[in-house]
């Protein structure tokens, strides 16, 4: 039994590892180690390198323009509106069933734009065009007065009668002879006087009968169907346009601003509440007509005056410059806001436009006499504007190969809102970073933002 336990005993040569295996051990903790050492290389490459997104837009000069800075009166900031947007709404209440436009579409005048589910105002034009083709066979049917068929069945019932009365006469006749001699009893003249009367008075209506056959029906008979004509012909009418009101039509040439409705929805004829039945179905607008919708200070309100001219720029595209007029100017003022409204036409809109973008204008005085040695008495200091949110202790930051770089600039303060004139520092055409974040740094990576 001893024998057999000391041959259980583990050989103490075994405890030591092979070389190889010592080996490969070194090998896979350099490996990790290395794997480890390049992760945090990387990591501190991208923090050193990764740049920071901004937004960027162009720096635009306003100027040269024909006229000189000193005609610039007055800037102002808005929002670009359409002179006529519609709400259209049904005529009628119904369903949707098709619907043939989405936002942004161009419709031209006319055009179908959505249906409505019309079987009931069918139903309700084939019973009132049903009732109009009887009252109309009516009314021919007056006019045309009696049928000869007619005329001779009253004339034979007449003719009938007439025999009739000249047999009661002579029959009244022969009872009141016999009962002058006892033959017949008073009662019996009484009844055959009786018979006599009543053949008389059925002869003279048949008379009257065939005299009104005869002569066919009265004017009054035919002028009042002619007027449940009339009637009937306006009740047909207007089924006719409920029915044709289930399609809705655009009433001008425009672009789709809003789909308000999909099919299966319920259109009323009254503004609703968004869980309810819809009051309008699309807004649309012609965007050849847009206007630019600015609140005036009051202290400013005295420089301006109708059809005086502007440049209007925008945000989105601030190279691009569209003249414009004052069209419309509020009859009243804002309390609340001391300002006054005013409506600038936008003479020549293109696609770039786009309604509720923000849009500046920038309005000019009256024409000058022109300066013979500067003709179109042009600006030579060029007008630039930016946001004032650009603007970080009397500097600002421009974009160039990727890199923010800071540049001192020398501002002035303008009517416009949140905007500010320079005077010195810019030319024109920089890229500039609007609402640089804190931590930005001279000569720090950065990308303009998409979108």
């Amino acid at each position: 039994m001893e024998a057999d336990l000391k041959s259980l005993r583990i050989d103490d040569s075994l405890k030591t590892a092979p070389p190889a295996s010592r080996w490969a051990t070194r090998w896979i903790l350099a490996g990790v180690a290395l794997f480890v050492l390049f992760g945090v290389a990387r990591v501190a490459w991208e923090r050193l390198n990764t740049a920071t997104e901004v937004q960027v837009i162009r720096v635009v000069a306003a100027a040269p323009v024909a006229g000189s800075a000193d005609r610039l009166i007055l800037n102002a900031t808005g929002y670009i509106i359409a002179a006529h947007k519609i709400q259209l709404m049904a005529k009628v209440m119904g369903k949707v069933s098709w619907i043939g436009v989405e936002k942004g579409d161009r419709v031209r005048e006319g055009q179908a734009i959505v249906r409505l589910e019309d079987q009931e105002y069918r139903a309700q034009l084939e019973q009132a065009r049903g009732q109009l083709a009887a009252l109309e066979a009516r009314l021919q049917e007056l006019l045309n007065g009696s049928r000869p068929e007619e005329i001779a069945v009253a004339r034979a019932n007449l003719e009938s009668a007439r025999a009739d009365l000249v047999n009661a006469r002579v029959s009244v006749e022969r009872v009141k002879k016999l009962a002058s001699e006892n033959v017949f009893s008073r009662q019996a003249l009484d009844d055959a006087q009786a018979r006599y009367d009543a053949q008389t008075a059925r002869t003279a209506s048949l008379e009257k009968t065939f005299e009104l056959v005869r002569i066919g029906p009265r004017q009054e008979q035919i002028e009042q169907v002619r007027g449940q004509i009339r009637q009937a012909r306006g009740a047909a009418a207007f089924f006719e346009s409920q029915l044709d009101s289930t399609i809705i039509r655009a009433p001008v040439g425009g672009t789709i601003l809003e789909r308000n409705v999909e099919r299966g929805e319920f259109v009323t004829t009254s503004f609703a509440s968004d869980r309810g039945a819809k009051g309008y179905v699309v807004a649309l607008a012609d965007l050849r007509d847009l206007q630019v919708e600015l609140d005036i200070n009051q202290n400013d309100f005295a420089r301006l005056g109708s059809k005086q001219r502007g440049i209007i720029t925008t945000d989105a595209y601030p190279d691009r410059r569209y003249d414009g007029f004052i069209e419309e100017i509020s009859p009243q003022a804002n309390r609340q806001k001391a300002t006054v409204q005013v409506k600038v036409r936008v003479v020549s809109p293109d696609d770039y436009l786009r309604p509720e973008m923000n849009a500046s204008v920038a309005f000019l005085a009256a024409s000058l006499a022109e300066d013979p040695a500067n003709p179109g008495n042009v600006s030579a200091r060029p007008v630039i504007h930016i946001p004032a949110s650009a603007v970080r202790e009397g500097a600002v930051y421009l974009v160039y190969d990727g890199k923010a770089v800071r540049r001192a600039v020398k501002t002035s303060t303008t009517t416009a809102a949140q905007a500010l004139r320079v005077e010195d520092g810019l030319a024109g055409g920089e890229d500039l970073i609007v609402n640089p974040p804190p931590e930005l740094k001279q000569g720090a990576r950065v990308r303009p933002k998409q979108g």
